[in-house]
């Protein structure tokens, strides 16, 4: 829940961010300070973790920066709220990329779900007979970050959460500040823009990422995946109270299927499956 709040609030910040600074410039500067931090704290450690950490993690971080491109460029077109939404079917796309990769039928609940969270993107994003380019780059951004729960899922232990999750954003900060060299990083202009890029730096960047790694050593993908559901309410809430954005019927009604299609998928069998082991149905 920590880390679906911190993440819900960075929409409306990076909305306004990226309005005066270029998408590749901010996160240079996002991650390139998250990633000398993570590797200050954590320098000792990783030169001496296996090489395994180093290639896992830089691969899993590598796929957040591509999901963090697609998020933020997305957001140079697409109001908060409603990109907070598209790029929460993460939750149901999870559960669709793990049987993908495990070569498992997908199930009937599960296409419902798809179904669902489809109409709720549709009811949000669609211009005329086809999504704007921001909910586009919104629901590639959920695939990106579908496909890094899984991985990150199959390389998260305990005993080497930490590095995984430092190594992770030291990629991210080394691929953003190379995308953004060409052509010269633009700096935030005063002390509110570089309180925001920090805090987005510290908290959604590496603190986040820290509590993932964290929790997904200690559960399965498709569990993290609906402990973090509620990341479209902040986003949204965030959107409308801080950002001036409207509550509008195609918000509302995106928003219900979305959420229905993340308790379709996921939460109501984990209810179901609680309510069982109560009864003693199940071991």
């Amino acid at each position: 829940m920590t880390v679906t709040t911190v993440w819900g609030s960075t929409f409306v910040m990076i909305k306004g961010v990226v309005g005066v600074i270029p998408s590749m410039d901010f996160l240079a500067v996002r991650f390139g300070i998250a990633a000398l931090v993570a590797l200050a704290w954590r320098g000792r450690s990783l030169a001496r973790c296996p090489r395994w950490v180093w290639t896992r993690g830089a691969g899993t971080g590598l796929v957040y920066f591509s999901a963090q491109v697609a998020q933020t460029v997305g957001l140079e077109s697409a109001d908060a709220s409603v990109a907070g939404f598209v790029a929460g079917t993460y939750v149901v796309l999870t559960p669709v990329v793990l049987r993908v990769a495990l070569g498992v039928r997908v199930s009937g609940r599960t296409w419902v779900a798809v179904g669902l969270a489809t109409a709720g993107t549709a009811a949000l994003g669609l211009k005329g007979l086809a999504l704007g380019p921001g909910e586009s780059l919104s629901l590639l951004a959920a695939l990106l970050f579908a496909v890094h729960i899984v991985w990150l899922g199959r390389c998260a232990t305990r005993a080497n959460q930490l590095d995984l999750a430092a190594v992770q954003v030291i990629a991210l900060g080394v691929a953003s500040v190379l995308v953004g060299l060409p052509g010269g990083v633009t700096l935030p202009d005063d002390g509110a823009q570089w309180g925001e890029v920090l805090y987005m730096a510290l908290a959604p960047g590496l603190l986040a990422l820290l509590l993932q790694t964290w929790a997904q050593a200690r559960t399965s993908s498709s569990s993290a995946a609906v402990m973090m559901a509620t990341e479209p309410l902040f986003s949204a809430f965030f959107a409308v109270s801080l950002g001036g954005e409207q509550v509008t019927a195609r918000l509302l009604v995106g928003g219900t299927c979305i959420l229905g299609a993340a308790c379709v998928a996921e939460v109501l069998p984990a209810v179901r499956q609680a309510r069982e082991r109560r009864l003693g149905l199940v071991a």
